[in-house]
């Protein structure tokens, strides 16, 4: 059974407008699902229900920037075919998973993972390469497409914060090329982790549609903005301000969880 809406103004303004920030931060510094998730967890929606429902916000952002990325050309569906089936398999396996998982579960380890992830985000630094072209499709490229996509994908599949963030690393590290084509499969496979993701929600009944299709839209409206910021002022300076913000609403989120 789907979930019925929230229908709550004060609770719907303030999640709009957190999508429209995350959207924006996405754009800036990458990582916008590391805010939403834990804002719809305080909101106080089942743990269930804000995965699916963050799977649907996001789902919008995703196809955006997945689509701008094909027209632009810096992804080729036929080279990375391998991994959007791997990674459309693995976000199965992990939605099916996090379904048997008890909310209590969730409640206390959902916050303790996007606290991790945030924390790798905030201090990790990615080695930029510089290499045009996408490398020649050995057998041992098509092996690291099929595990990539479906650790990434079970991965986004069970929670999904910093996905995007991991792509970009794992695919700098592995396949030796430079940032613009490392986003771009990371854009094209957060859409393919978040679309498959969300219809096992939707089959399980986890989702609150008039908040997730509320949030995405403003999460658009944030990335249109954060795109042109982003050219304009760049993203040092607001990317460790958002993970903080993160990392405190993460803490306090697991302070309600294990000590209250």
């Amino acid at each position: 059974m789907v979930i019925d809406p929230v229908l709550d103004l004060s609770l719907w303004i303030t999640l709009c407008s957190v999508g429209f920030i995350a959207g924006l931060i996405d754009a800036i510094a990458g990582g916008g699902g590391m805010l939403t998730v834990p804002t719809l967890l305080t909101s106080g929606l089942p743990p269930h229900v804000a995965l699916g429902t963050n799977k649907l916000a996001a789902s919008f952002g995703s196809l955006t920037a997945s689509f701008t990325f094909y027209r632009k050309k810096l992804f080729d569906p036929k080279y990375w075919k391998l991994a959007i089936i791997a990674t459309a398999v693995g976000a199965i396996s992990g939605t099916v998973i996090v379904n048997f998982l008890s909310v209590e579960f969730l409640d206390k380890y959902i916050p303790v993972l996007v606290v991790l992830t945030a924390m790798y985000t905030l201090f990790s630094r990615s080695k930029i390469n510089k290499a045009h072209g996408l490398p020649f499709k050995t057998t041992a490229i098509k092996f690291k497409q099929i595990t990539q996509g479906l650790i990434l994908g079970f991965y986004d599949g069970i929670a999904g914060p910093g996905t995007g963030a991991f792509w970009v690393s794992s695919s700098n590290m592995l396949y030796k090329i430079d940032i613009l084509l490392s986003s771009g499969l990371a854009r094209s496979t957060n859409f393919v982790s978040n679309f498959f993701s969300l219809l096992t929600f939707i089959y399980l009944g986890h989702v609150n549609f008039v908040l997730g299709i509320s949030m995405g839209i403003f999460i658009m409206l944030g990335a249109w903005v954060g795109a042109h910021w982003a050219i304009k002022f760049g993203g040092k300076f607001i990317r460790p301000v958002f993970i903080t913000v993160v990392i405190i609403m993460s803490l306090n989120l697991g302070y309600q969880a294990w000590l209250s």
